[in-house]
């Protein structure tokens, strides 16, 4: 048997909890990207914003069948509020690696750091000046290319980047969304 220390005690009733939200905004139980767009409430005139908003609907959708159920619901929201840190950094990588081929370039991270820029108004920086800033710093080998083992190491070990990433590719906002319902009520 597992040891259930990890499972939090009020777990069945955040369980139902999460249940009556998910089937409230999603009654066929089978959420779509469309819909996803719309419970976020994110307008879809910007094609970067759309691009990014896909990336993370693609990875919670765990069976690439085009729709995030409650249990892919689940696991992303457990990943987001539970999840510990190499964990959270691996499913950053994968949001970053828009192509899939095991590296992130500067195209990529700049990509998505201004989709997010544009969803969430981050500015402390340009798209371009952290993309410079997360490469000169963590790109070991300087070969423009980012390996999982390049980012998470790279990170982990510096504070300010870890901070700067953790605020500004955070989701618990959107799943917050999630969780709580529309933010514009119909």
């Amino acid at each position: 048997m597992g040891s259930q220390e990890s499972i939090p005690k009020d777990a069945p009733a955040q369980m139902h909890h999460y249940y009556s939200k998910f089937m409230r905004e999603c009654p066929s139980g089978m959420l779509s990207l469309h819909e996803f767009k719309r419970l976020l409430d994110i307008p879809g005139t910007d094609p970067q914003v759309d691009l990014y908003i896909k990336r993370v609907f693609d990875i919670f959708d765990l069976n690439h069948d085009g729709f995030i159920d409650f249990l892919e619901f689940i696991a992303a929201i457990n990943l987001v509020i539970r999840g510990k840190i190499d964990q959270k950094l691996k499913w950053y990588f994968k949001l970053y690696d828009a192509d899939g081929n095991g590296c992130i370039d500067k195209k990529e991270l700049l990509s998505i750091f201004s989709a997010i820029q544009a969803i969430n108004g981050y500015t402390n920086m340009s798209a371009e000046e952290f993309t410079n800033m997360v490469f000169q710093k963590i790109d070991v080998n300087n070969d423009g290319e980012l390996t999982l083992e390049e980012f998470i190491n790279g990170v982990e070990s510096d504070e300010d980047l870890m901070e700067l990433i953790s605020k500004s590719f955070d989701l618990s906002n959107v799943l917050k969304v999630i969780q709580n319902g529309r933010r514009n009520s119909v």
